[in-house]
């Protein structure tokens, strides 16, 4: 009985501290929106400044890395889609599914799992350093909130550049079929261009720039949760930066699952 009596322990510590760290969550989420959204109306300004500062850092320098991979994903996209079709005689709808795929799905998830990874660790990295060093504690002593001070200004910024950096994705993977198309599938520029125009419609835009606002959400959230939870120095600082980079990926996958189905079922 013992064996099971330590797989029932070890379930109901997991559980236990799995909602222990949803309450912890969601209690910082709390914080966070009151800082953002209420606090301003009592006369306590936002960090602007320090928000297009987080701009420059999260989305220029994420630019080479989204347009690359968003190219190369619409070449795959185009090329996968091409080996079926042409047994219909159908290659012109390469077209179709390269644009509503891409601008449905394909980048805000890959562009918002890139900045995850570079942009999202190291919010978690740099605030953690700050707990570990025992700059947070300064902050309180002078009277800075460190949720108003580091976390709003970096959740501004992601919610302003992940939408952006989604267009870019958009046009780079669109442009990625278009350019398989003619080079390797003998379509006129101009008849792809007409195709994707014709398949296309606002709602596919629309859906994929709101899946990206919340991703930015989850993004910034998650890692300066993380960030702010850090323990045990260095080793933790490195623990913090992948749990977030997980934990942000997860989520991300999770909420484009469930905006996915409402979508479909209202679009």
């Amino acid at each position: 009985m013992r064996p099971w009596a330590e797989i029932a322990g070890g379930l109901g510590r997991g559980f236990f501290t799995l909602i222990g760290g949803l309450g912890r969550m969601g209690r910082f989420t709390q914080a966070t929106l009151r800082s953002m959204l209420i606090e301003p109306w009592r006369g306590r300004t936002l960090r602007w400044g320090a928000a297009f500062e987080q701009m420059v850092l999260i989305g220029v320098a994420s630019l080479p890395i989204v347009v690359t991979i968003s190219f190369i994903v619409g070449l795959i996209i185009a090329m996968q889609s091409a080996y079926q079709l042409q047994r219909f005689g159908a290659v012109i709808f390469v077209a179709d599914l390269v644009a509503v795929s891409v601008t449905r799905e394909l980048a805000p998830l890959m562009t918002a799992i890139l900045v995850a990874g570079r942009s999202g660790s190291a919010i978690a990295a740099e605030i953690g350093s700050m707990k570990v060093a025992e700059e947070l504690d300064a902050l309180n002593a002078m009277a800075l909130h460190p949720i108003r001070f580091l976390v709003v200004p970096r959740t501004l910024a992601m919610m302003i550049v992940l939408p952006c950096l989604t267009v870019i994705a958009d046009l780079l993977g669109i442009f990625g079929g278009l350019v398989l198309g003619v080079v390797s599938l003998d379509i006129s520029w101009i008849a792809y261009f007409n195709q994707t125009a014709d398949a296309l419609l606002l709602k596919d835009f629309v859906s994929g720039l709101i899946k990206s606002f919340f991703f930015a959400v989850i993004i910034a959230l998650v890692g300066a949760f993380e960030g702010f939870h850090v323990a045990g120095g260095a080793e933790g600082v490195g623990k913090a930066t992948t749990t977030a980079v997980v934990r942000s990926i997860f989520l991300i996958i999770l909420a484009d699952m469930v905006f996915t189905a409402l979508f479909y079922s209202t679009f």
